[in-house]
């Protein structure tokens, strides 16, 4: 029974990850779009909060998998 939470676990923490850097890349297309010149800025917190991101799933997936 705990594997199988493990697993829902580990894989809403992907799931939710996914969902958060897709919207993040949206939106930051969007607001280039928007202000050209300031796509530089954009870009670099668009991969910063991309990997925070990254980085806090996996930080959820590896709890999930030691809590097994």
């Amino acid at each position: 029974m705990t594997g199988t939470l493990a697993a829902v676990g580990a894989g809403l923490a992907v799931i939710g990850a996914g969902l958060g850097i897709g919207w993040i890349g949206s939106q930051a297309m969007q607001a280039i779009a928007r202000q050209p010149e300031a796509g530089t800025k954009i870009q670099t917190a668009m991969i910063i909060s991309a990997a925070l991101i990254e980085g806090v799933a996996l930080f959820a997936v590896v709890v999930a998998l030691i809590a097994e």
